[in-house]
């Protein structure tokens, strides 16, 4: 066993470094990630002049991001996750500059463009977090994901309640105060890009294919395993799927409008930072504790934790009065908390159905329908808003949250547990 390339011993430690870089990472990452949220919507309303279009930046930030997670997940897969994670990353912040460029010239259809780029800045950050999972046994999986999510949160947080800080910047330079969040962007995404290109060394994804290859050589050889056995769980693929997806809808399209319904009831930019601070904090800072709960209480418990509380959240911004400040940071503060129970619990599902040779790729591609779920959020709620009311797009969002019940109860059907211990450790 110690003259395997990767001993158990050396991918522990490989494991626990993998980690340290996809922090270091997610910190700027995270900050990259506001701009499009708090500001986007209120950016195409300035250039557009009417609120009809504001879900149009959100989703077109989550098509460019179904694209980048088809393509990064499968660079990844064939070159190892650092390549496809650099790539991603710098597309991202190429996009970002783009939109301070548009927002400057006051070019509508760069902007449109340099939006679908930005977005494969988002999905990159997003996919970052299988990166930590990558080396992870089985009861490991859940607490990498959340450290990889609670790592974000810095710059998360951080990023919206710069708004004001980097729109003054920005029009002392002779820009638009709303072009400033996304320089920050592009500063962020790049600067992830680096720090996985110098320290994602050696790469965690090719260390796992390596190590499942060596242990199936061995099971080959001693035993007669077959060599054709299945690379994944198809149940366990589409529950983590449609987990991740109807999470994904319900916090896109209630977190994009809201701060066009702040502004248009007389809340200022740092309110709406304020908001959308709390909102992304409560996506990611509660990670460690939302990890340690889904390795130890289950994905399905879990995920039934996240349809809970996603209503409460709906139910609290469609009784919000419109001037109540307090009202609306706890419904978005349980709109974030929501999501992270949904994505920590889905995504261990997708790890745990998955085996290296295929897992990247796999994914990639379960990345492409939770972007677009949102993009279809995100374009929906500016319609939904303009033709009934912000009270009710909580509302149904709230309602719809609630599938995530039967969703889980079927996951559970035919089978006596969850799959999760195949190729440790993977």
């Amino acid at each position: 066993m110690s003259q395997e390339p990767y001993s158990e011993e050396k991918l522990g430690r490989l494991y626990k470094r993998t980690l340290l870089v996809v922090v270091i990472a997610q910190i700027f990452g995270g900050a990259g990630l506001a701009a499009g949220v708090t500001v986007g919507a209120l950016l195409v309303q300035d250039m557009t002049g009417t609120e009809r279009w504001a879900g149009i930046p959100s989703a077109l930030i989550t098509l460019g991001s179904a694209a980048a997670a088809l393509l990064v997940g499968r660079l990844s897969q064939r070159y190892g996750r650092r390549f496809g994670l650099v790539a991603g990353f710098g597309a991202g912040g190429l996009g970002a500059i783009g939109i301070a460029v548009a927002a400057v010239e006051h070019h509508l259809p760069l902007f449109f463009a340099s939006l679908l780029l930005y977005g494969a800045g988002t999905a990159t950050n997003l996919q970052t977090r299988y990166a930590g999972t990558d080396l992870a046994k089985p009861d490991q999986r859940a607490k990498a994901v959340s450290m990889a999510l609670v790592s974000t949160t810095f710059g998360a947080v951080a990023g919206p309640n710069l708004v004001e800080t980097t729109g003054g910047l920005a029009s002392s330079f002779g820009m638009p105060a709303l072009a400033g969040p996304f320089l920050l962007a592009a500063a962020a995404f790049i600067v992830s890009g680096l720090v996985l290109a110098v320290f994602l060394r050696p790469d965690p994804l090719v260390a796992a294919k390596a190590a499942a290859a060596a242990r199936n050589s061995e099971k080959s050889g001693s035993f007669g395993a077959k060599s054709g056995e299945i690379a994944f769980d198809r149940r366990g693929i589409v529950v983590g799927a449609a987990v991740m997806i109807l999470t994904q809808i319900v916090m896109v399209a209630i977190m994009t409008m809201t701060p066009v319904h702040m502004k248009h009831h007389g809340h200022g930019l740092a309110d709406v930072g304020a908001v959308i601070g709390i909102h992304i904090g409560a996506m990611y800072l509660p990670s460690l504790v939302t990890g340690y709960l889904v390795d130890k209480l289950g994905r399905t418990a879990m995920s039934i934790a996240s349809g809970a509380t996603l209503l409460a959240a709906g139910l609290c911004a469609a009784a919000a009065p419109d001037d109540s400040l307090p009202m609306l940071i706890v419904a978005l503060a349980l709109l974030g908390l929501g999501w992270n129970f949904g994505l920590i619990s889905g995504t261990a599902l997708i790890v745990d159905a998955t085996r290296p040779e295929v897992r990247a790729k796999t994914q990639g591609s379960v990345d492409v329908l939770i972007a677009l779920a949102g993009a279809s959020g995100g374009a929906l709620s500016g319609m939904v808003v303009a033709q009934s009311s912000y009270a009710a797009l909580s509302f149904a969002g709230g309602v719809l949250s609630l599938l995530l019940i039967p969703v889980v109860i079927w996951s559970r059907s035919g089978r006596k547990s969850p799959k999760a211990s195949a190729d440790l450790p993977s």
